[in-house]
């Protein structure tokens, strides 16, 4: 299994435009990165944050659904994350024209 996590981690990290890839766990730790430790360390705690309150959103709103993917544009990057049960996969990619 962690064999396949890594090589999911190398394989996004090698499409065009991706600036990183985080896996954080479910204490909000990032676990796996290509960033740097400091960069993925406020990615992991900024975004655990938001993906709580999104699923609360999801789950307010019809309490049958739940968030699957969460995805975040601004005028310098684009941030793609897909929350498990137990792991969150932050993919940080700028955006494409």
């Amino acid at each position: 299994m962690a064999n396949e996590a890594e090589d999911t981690i190398r394989k996004l990290s090698t499409y065009k435009g991706v600036v990183g890839v985080v896996v954080v766990n479910g204490e909000g730790i990032p676990i796996k990165t290509t960033l740097d430790n400091h960069i993925s360390v406020q990615y992991a705690g900024l975004l655990t944050a938001l993906v709580d309150k999104a699923k609360t959103v999801v789950r307010d709103l019809d309490p049958s659904n739940d968030l699957t993917f969460l995805r975040i544009r601004s005028k310098k990057s684009e941030v793609m994350v897909a929350p498990d049960k137990e792991f969150i996969l932050i993919v940080v990619q700028n955006p494409v024209e």
